[in-house]
């Protein structure tokens, strides 16, 4: 995690816990602190989102409240800097829980979301030396599913960027928002828009937020599982480590979660090397570090 990403997570921490002690709802402290993240440029969303295999930036977003379980998502939505709101904007505007792809970038547009360019500055520089990593049989993988089918390469995925929050009305509430792995196909969703699988939040049981790589935590459906466990009783650490731990076990999986109890304890729990996360209770400075051991 570098100085800049600290300070970014600190103002976004602070600015959250100033909301919610002023009476803002839990889904909005969520969209605000992402919108944040996403703005900054620093981590891999909205304006610093990874570009795909042809050099295109295409982002997934989710937010959940748990009172009336409403929830929204966007997939594979190109030209816009924050994917949340578009998330909530279809939680709110639409009777669908998702929309992906173009209809989902032409939906934010109307929704008048700020735009950005699909391809990202020297974008075509960056793909050409980031494809140097990859095979030959890669490279004609892509070449080949342009005209056939889908198909997936896996790179290790990092800095996707959630929230969860509890507000006075004793109400949660999860979003994420990704700009995927680096260099992937293009199609490619992860975890981060499937409720369930990267975000969930529940009055009765909790909310969670994921990020790591995508195709083990959908496998695993990890933040419904997280949350069904705290509804039985267990504390948010036990939960997210039984499940994370699961994952590794299970498939191999890299993840890490932000989990948050209708009662307000909370765990920060990652299977990955480093986690760049935080928390704060209004007293001191806000807990920013990128291991939680």
């Amino acid at each position: 995690m570098t100085a800049a990403q600290a300070g970014c997570l600190t103002a976004a921490l602070e600015i959250g816990y100033h909301l919610l002690d002023r009476g803002a709802p839990a889904l909005t402290v969520v969209e605000q602190v992402i919108c944040l993240l996403e703005q900054s440029g620093l981590f891999n969303a909205g304006r610093g989102a990874h570009v795909q295999l042809d050099g295109v930036r295409r982002m997934d977003a989710s937010i959940m409240e748990g009172q009336d379980l409403q929830a929204g998502a966007v997939a594979s939505i190109e030209g816009i800097v924050h994917p949340i709101s578009a998330a909530r904007l279809v939680m709110e505007q639409t009777t669908h829980v998702m929309l992906v792809g173009k209809p989902a970038s032409v939906f934010a547009r109307h929704g008048k979301l700020e735009r950005q360019p699909i391809r990202p500055s020297g974008h075509a520089l960056r793909k050409a030396t980031m494809t140097k990593a990859w095979s030959p049989k890669t490279l004609e993988l892509y070449r080949t599913m342009m005209s056939s089918g889908p198909a997936l390469r896996k790179r290790a995925g990092k800095e996707t960027v959630g929230a969860v929050a509890l507000d006075r009305t004793g109400t949660v509430a999860a979003g994420a928002s990704t700009g995927g792995i680096d260099v992937m196909l293009p199609g490619r969703v992860g975890d981060t828009p499937m409720i369930g699988c990267g975000v969930y939040a529940d009055n009765e049981s909790g909310a969670v937020s994921m990020t790591g790589l995508g195709e083990g935590i959908i496998r695993i459906a990890v933040a419904k599982e997280i949350c069904d466990r705290l509804e039985q009783g267990e504390r948010p650490a036990s939960a997210a480590t039984y499940v994370l731990q699961k994952l590794v076990r299970r498939i191999s999986g890299a993840a890490g979660s932000l989990v948050l109890a209708p009662n307000g304890r909370f765990a920060i729990t990652h299977v990955t090397p480093r986690m760049a996360a935080g928390w704060w209770d209004g007293k001191g400075q806000p807990t920013v570090r990128d291991c939680f051991r």
